[in-house]
């Protein structure tokens, strides 16, 4: 027979560990167990699911007097979890130790790895010392030994490993990044996030939290999380990949500004936040995009990418089927193109919510993290108190793309070209015109200059004013697996502990 301290049903994938327990004798005060010479226990460790997607390490204790049958126990249960294919045993870790308020190094110490090792995954851990340590690092090391790979840091870090990480996958294939037209190779080692940076904006839209130990389990249970990369790039040259932001205009000129102040700290986002809406700067240009027709869904929608999301599962058929019958080549070609010009004070495309705490929505709350689209979205020239009010709906209910100088496409490619580049194109020479830019329209009198802007690619600088971006459908895997519904987080799963006991 077997008594359990509570009732606790738990779905065999999100145990942790089982482990043999040394019983302790103080417990031992429960009537007919007093008469017992020696009791047997052993110790199931499992993810408990509290408010706000926060997941943490609990345990429960079963013991017997009989020897044998609490062996077999803690056998049968083994034997259940190294079912669990999913589960990575062997991890690559990187640590970024100067990142956010410098605590990687101590939050992957204290709160990650005792529970790698409590759950006998073995680890290679690396300690970044300078910029790209991590991406040079993994076209140089043997990968394929490794079930995934960890990065300890903000969204900098993570955007290093991914680049390390696809990079490799292509060079190994012989694929040419440079080609903008280049069907990508899907990155099948996934990778895993611990936040710990100034910015974990990717780990908040995947999981629901920044939560160094939430995200750890997720690593643990062996979670997949598909996840789609946007590559850019500039007269056939790669300059970038990305996955959440890509914003020129406002976002582009706040984090322009903030990267000059980085001793101000995560302070410096809102202090450059506000200098940019007051400078109020437009920009000219044209843009021409390809709607994603293969996708179920629209950027209006009410309903959010969630665990097991059925538009992104939904739009991912449609586009193998679409390739299989004509082919990327042909497709494209056979596709229209629409052509937008005008003066905008932001041109924001992103492939996911970009949702953070402070924002808990996101730029666009419908986007979807796997169904090979990113929503574009072009805020107008407008005043500055519109424009305020389209910046305080990021926080609350409203429809944010309820105003008449907002327009949200769904889009599997675009290109941007601003004025400036337009103008220059004929005489690339003119160094003039692009050093002192064009005079501020709505303030001639105060001669302030505004040149180009700069594209925010997922908290980097891109200076190219002239870019081209396109959506791989499903490009990596992530140790995440969308964000839950909050019935799904409460539900109790049927295949239980209580059950297999």
């Amino acid at each position: 027979s077997c008594v359990h301290t509570e009732n606790c049903f738990v779905p065999i994938c999100e145990i942790i560990a089982v482990e043999e327990t040394e019983f302790n004798k103080k417990q031992r005060n429960i009537g007919t167990w007093q008469k017992m010479a020696k009791l047997h226990a052993f110790t199931v460790y499992y993810v408990k699911k509290a408010r706000n997607h926060r997941w943490r390490c609990s345990d429960v204790t079963f013991w017997c007097a009989d020897e044998h049958l609490c062996n077999q126990w803690i056998q049968a249960l083994k034997e259940l979890l190294e079912m669990q294919k999913s589960r990575p045993k062997q991890l690559l870790v990187y640590i970024n130790p100067y990142g956010g308020k410098r605590q990687g190094k101590r939050i992957y110490e204290q709160k990650v790895a005792p529970l790698f090792s409590l759950a006998s995954i073995s680890t290679d851990v690396v300690i970044t010392e300078h910029a790209n340590h991590a991406k040079d690092n993994l076209f140089e090391v043997n990968i394929y030994k490794y079930d995934g790979v960890v990065c300890v840091g903000g969204d900098g870090m993570f955007s290093e490993v991914m680049h390390g990480l696809i990079g490799r996958m292509q060079k190994d294939s012989g694929i040419d990044q440079n080609n903008p037209k280049a069907s990508l190779v899907q990155c099948n080692i996934r990778i895993g996030i611990i936040p710990a940076g100034s910015t974990d904006c990717i780990c908040y839209s995947t999981v629901g939290i920044s939560d160094p130990v939430t995200s750890a389990l997720h690593i643990i249970v062996g979670d997949c999380q598909p996840l789609d990369v946007s590559s850019v790039h500039h007269n056939n040259t790669f300059l970038k990949y990305s996955v959440s932001l890509l914003g020129y205009g406002f976002y582009g000129d706040i984090l322009k500004d903030s990267e000059k102040k980085r001793w101000m700290g995560p302070m410096r986002y809102d202090y450059s936040g506000v200098k940019t809406f007051l400078s109020h700067h437009y920009y000219e240009g044209t843009i021409a995009y390809q709607p994603a027709k293969h996708t179920h869904g629209s950027p209006r929608d009410k309903e959010s990418c969630r665990t097991g999301c059925y538009v992104c599962k939904q739009s991912e058929k449609q586009l193998a089927e679409q390739s299989k019958e004509h082919g990327l080549k042909h497709e494209e070609g056979e596709e229209e193109w629409k052509v937008i010009k005008g003066k905008f004070l932001a041109i924001n495309a992103v492939s996911m919510s970009c949702a953070c705490p402070r924002s808990p929505k996101g730029l666009s709350p419908a986007a979807h993290l796997a169904d090979g689209s990113a929503d574009l979205i072009l805020v107008r020239k407008c005043s500055r108190f519109d424009f305020l009010r389209y910046l305080v709906r990021h926080t609350n209910q409203d429809d944010q793309f309820d105003f008449p100088f907002v327009d949200v496409y769904r889009v599997k490619c675009f290109q941007f070209t601003s004025k400036l580049s337009e103008d220059n194109e004929s005489n690339v020479m003119d160094i003039g015109k692009k050093r002192f830019g064009q005079f501020c329209r709505d303030h001639p009198a105060c001669c302030c200059n505004i040149v180009n802007s700069t594209w925010n690619c997922d908290g980097e600088t891109l200076d190219s004013s002239a870019i081209e971006v396109r959506v791989h459908c499903q490009l990596m895997k992530l140790f995440a697996r969308g964000i839950e519904n909050c019935k799904d987080e409460a539900a109790c799963s049927q295949s239980s502990i209580e059950q297999l006991l």
